[in-house]
């Protein structure tokens, strides 16, 4: 899913690409859990925005918690760089906290690591 800009948290569009550059690109699944604040916690799922293979690359990735107590919050970063794994490919790990929500307003933190 690709984020615009346009100042609404609610815009944004699937974006398929091919190729980047003349590089093939990929991109990654991610979900989690947030932190537990407030007396609850998020869970939250996405793809990351594609990158070129074969090369030191991040991925931008952006997606909406769950609605749990009322409320969701927006999760949006960029990934750090690819992670190589001894048998091939590799991964990506992830941290930051959500936008603020809540009729107790308040953010979450979260973390992980990507898909293959």
């Amino acid at each position: 899913m690709y984020h615009s800009d346009d100042g609404s948290s609610e815009h944004s569009h699937n974006l398929y690409i091919n190729t980047w550059d003349g590089r093939a690109v990929h991109n990654h699944e991610f979900r989690g859990v947030t932190s537990f604040d407030v007396g609850h916690d998020h869970r939250y799922v996405g793809t990351t925005e594609p990158a070129p293979s074969g090369v030191q690359h991040t991925h931008r990735y952006f997606t909406f918690t769950s609605f749990d107590a009322e409320h969701r919050h927006v999760i949006r970063g960029t990934t750090g760089p690819a992670i190589p794994l001894p048998e091939g490919g590799h991964y990506h790990e992830f941290s930051g906290v959500t936008t603020v929500n809540g009729e107790t307003p308040h953010r979450h933190r979260y973390s992980g690591r990507t898909s293959l």
